[in-house]
C-alpha cells in the first residue's frame, strides 16, 4: 500500500473550500469551536453538520490515496484491539482493524501522522496499513470497543504522557516495591517479538507508557530499568551494547553495579524506547543526543533524568543520571563537612566579591556543594545569576541560564550577559578554558562573588590549572578567596555497623593514620544486611580539602612556586587534605580503609 502523502501544505478546511465541500463561513465557525474545546477540525465540520463523515472520508481517501472504511460494517475482533492501548487509540485518533500477517490494518482520521504510525509501529511490532475514517466514526468506536470513557487524554502533551510511565506507583515507605521483574519480563519474549532494527524519523511521538505496558515488553522493561534504580539509589543508569552483548548497569553510592543483560536483539528496540522517552531523533544515530524524563511517583515527588546518547562501534551509549530535589541535601553542616573547613568555607561566599572554586571529577558532588552555597547565599538583597549545563534544579529566587553551544550561548557569553545585568553573585557551571576563566576572574576583581567549577585532582592543582589556561599568577593571587576539592566515600550501613578486627594498627599507618591514634582506633565495617542489600555500605559521605588563599599563598603563586611546594605550604598553614578528611572519616567510624583508598591519594 502507498504510502500516504500531503497533495500540499494546505490545511484540510483550505482543501475542502478549494472543492466547494463546505463555506468559509463554516470553517471559521469549525476553527472557532477547535479553540475552545480542542479535537481537530474534520471533528468539528461533521458535528456541526457542515459535511457529512462519508463525503469527508471519500474526500481524505482521495486526497491521500487511502482506502475509506466503514467501521460501522466492522465487528472487530477483542485481540485487534488490545494491540493499541486506548491512551494511544485517543491520543492519535486512530483504531486497530485488522491483523494480515506482519501487517495491522490501522483506521486514521489523519494518514499523514508518521508520528503516529510509528508509535504503532514501535509498540505493537507489526507494520502499519493507514486507512482513512473519519474522526468522529473513530471517537464512536473507541467508545464502543474500550469502553464509555472520554478521550479527554488525547490532547495530553509529552511530558504528561511520559510521567504516567510510573502513574500506578503507590503512595507510601513501600511505594517502588514491584511485582515484576527483569526475568518476569524478558521470560514473555520469543524470537518474533519486538525487533526495531529502522524506525521512522520521530521527533517527539511519546506513548503511554503505563497502558502500553500490558501488551509491550520492551517498553515494560524499560519502564521498570527507570523505577528499579531509584528503588536502588542509582544515581545512573548505563545502557551498553558490546558486540556480543548489551547490559544495563546502575551506579550506586559512586560504584557501578550490573543489574541485567538483556538479548541482544532487544538492543535496537530498547534504545529506540529511551530516545523517544526523552524526545530525541531516534531516526538519528551517528551524532550524541541530550534528552530528559521526568517522571511523577505519587505524593507530588518527581524524578527527572538527564539523557545523554553517544555512538559507539557497536551501536549507541545511553547514560541517565538521576535527578531527584527531594534529595538534594542543601544543609552543609550535613554534607560532611568538619567544623573547622566548614567555618573557612562559609567566610568565604560571604565576602562581597572575589572567587570561590569547587573541583573534582564529575560525579563527586561539586554541583551539591556549589547549590548548598546558593541556598546559603539566595537572600531578596542578592541579585544571583548562574550559567549551567544543564540546569539540573531550579531555585526560586535564582536567575538560572541553560548553555546552548549550538546558537552561541556558552559560559563566556553568558558571564558577559551577566555582568549587564547588575549582578551580586555569579555561578558558572564549569571553567573550560581561557575566555570563560578571564571574564570570571575579570568579575571577581570588580566587585563580583563569582562561584564555579574545575576539574583538577586536589585544591593545589587548582592553581596550576588556571595559570596552564594562561592566566597571569597575579589575577590569581588577586581573585581567588578558597578552593575546595571533594570527594564521595560511601558510608558504612548504619543498621549492620560493627567493629571490624582485621583491620591491624600496621594497616592505618599504611594509610597514613598517626600511629598514636592507629593504636587506639576501633575500625567499623557492616555485616550486611537487607537495607544495604548485603554489601555494608549504604549511602555517602563528601570528603573535603579547603584550601583558603592566605596570603603567603598568594606571594607562592606571584612568585612561581610549582603545584607541590603550594601543597606543602597550605599544609603548614593548617590545609587538611583529601586523605587526611577521609582518615578523620575512618576514625570516626564512618566509611572504611577500602574507601580511603579508593577516593583519595597518600599525601
Amino acid at each position: 500500500m502507498a504510502t500516504p502523502q500531503r497533495p500540499s501544505n494546505n490545511r484540510l478546511g483550505e482543501l475542502l473550500i478549494r472543492e466547494n465541500l463546505i463555506t468559509p463561513q463554516q470553517l471559521n465557525k469549525a476553527m472557532q469551536l477547535q479553540k475552545e474545546r480542542g479535537g481537530r477540525i474534520g471533528f468539528h465540520l461533521t458535528e456541526m453538520g457542515a459535511i457529512d463523515e462519508e463525503k469527508l472520508t471519500n474526500f481524505l481517501s482521495k486526497q491521500y490515496n487511502i482506502p475509506p472504511i466503514d467501521l460501522q460494517q466492522f465487528d472487530i475482533d477483542k485481540d485487534i484491539i488490545k494491540l493499541v492501548p486506548r491512551d494511544v487509540a485517543e491520543k492519535h485518533m486512530v483504531l486497530p482493524v485488522n491483523r494480515a500477517g506482519q501487517s495491522l490494518i490501522l483506521a486514521m482520521s489523519d494518514p499523514s501522522n508518521i508520528y503516529a504510525i510509528d508509535d504503532i509501529k514501535f509498540l505493537t511490532g507489526y507494520n502499519v496499513e493507514p486507512v482513512v475514517a473519519s474522526e468522529a466514526a473513530i471517537r464512536r468506536a473507541i467508545g464502543q470497543y474500550y469502553g464509555g470513557r472520554s478521550g479527554a487524554s488525547s490532547a495530553m502533551g509529552s511530558s504528561v504522557s511520559v510521567a504516567q510511565a510510573a502513574a500506578n506507583i503507590p503512595d507510601g515507605p513501600n511505594a517502588l516495591e514491584q511485582d515484576v521483574s527483569y526475568d518476569d519480563i524478558l521470560g514473555t519474549f520469543d524470537d518474533s517479538d519486538v525487533e526495531v532494527a529502522d524506525v521512522g524519523e520521530d521527533e517527539g511521538s511519546i506513548v503511554d507508557l503505563q497502558r502500553a505496558s500490558e501488551d509491550a515488553p520492551v517498553v515494560r522493561l524499560v519502564n521498570l530499568i527507570l523505577v528499579d534504580s531509584i528503588k536502588k539509589g542509582a544515581s545512573d543508569i548505563h545502557v551498553e551494547p558490546y558486540e556480543k552483548e548489551f547490559r544495563v548497569r546502575f551506579r550506586i553510592d559512586g560504584v557501578l553495579q550490573e543489574v541485567m543483560r538483556p538479548p541482544m536483539k532487544l538492543k535496537n528496540a530498547i534504545t529506540s524506547r529511551m530516545k523517544i522517552m526523552s524526545n530525541m531523533d531516534i531516526a538519528e544515530r551517528r551524532l550524541p543526543q541530550d534528552g530528559r524524563i521526568k517522571l511523577k511517583l505519587g505524593k507530588g515527588k518527581e524524578m527527572d533524568y538527564r539523557v545523554n546518547v553517544c555512538p559507539t562501534l557497536f551501536g549507541e551509549k545511553i547514560c541517565l543520571r538521576l535527578l531527584d530535589k527531594s534529595n538534594l541535601q542543601l544543609d552543609m553542616t550535613k554534607l560532611g563537612f568538619e567544623p573547622k573547613p566548614l567555618e573557612e568555607f562559609l567566610h568565604a561566599i560571604h565576602k562581597p566579591f572575589g572567587m570561590v572554586l569547587v573541583t573534582g571529577p564529575t560525579g563527586s558532588g561539586k554541583t551539591t556543594t556549589l547549590y548548598s552555597a546558593l541556598s546559603e547565599l539566595n537572600k531578596v538583597t542578592e541579585n544571583i545569576s548562574t550559567a549551567e549545563d544543564p540546569v539540573e534544579f531550579n531555585f526560586a529566587g535564582i536567575n538560572q541560564v541553560q548553555m546552548h553551544e549550538s546558537i552561541g550561548l556558552n559560559f563566556a557569553a553568558a558571564l558577559r550577559a551577566f555582568l549587564r545585568q547588575d549582578p551580586d553573585i555569579i555561578m558558572v557551571g564549569e571553567i573550560r578554558d581561557f575566555e570563560t576563566a578571564e571574564i570570571g576572574i575579570k568579575a571577581a576583581l570588580t566587585g563580583h562573588l563569582v562561584l564555579s567549577t574545575l576539574h583538577t585532582n586536589d585544591a593545589p592543582s587548582t592553581v596550576g590549572r588556571l595559570l596552564n589556561m594562561g592566566i597571569e599568577p597575579f589575577m590569581v593571587a588577586a581573585s581567588i578567596n578558597l578552593i575546595l576539592a571533594q570527594r564521595l566515600a560511601r558510608r558504612i550501613c548504619k543498621d549492620c555497623k560493627t567493629p571490624d578486627p582485621s583491620v591491624t594498627v600496621q594497616d592505618l599507618i599504611s594509610l597514613q593514620v598517626p600511629r598514636e591514634k592507629a593504636e587506639k582506633a576501633q575500625i567499623m565495617k557492616g555485616k550486611g544486611c537487607d537495607t544495604c542489600n548485603g554489601k555494608g555500605l549504604k549511602g555517602r559521605v563528601a570528603l573535603y580539602e579547603v584550601m583558603t588563599m592566605y596570603d603567603e599563598l598568594k606571594e607562592m603563586v606571584i612568585n612561581g612556586a610549582s603545584v607541590a611546594e603550594i601543597k606543602v605550604g597550605a599544609i603548614k598553614l593548617g590545609l587538611q587534605t583529601l586523605r587526611m578528611s577521609a582518615i578523620n572519616k575512618l576514625l570516626d567510624g564512618v566509611t572504611v580503609p577500602d574507601e580511603v583508598v579508593r577516593c583519595t591519594i597518600a599525601d
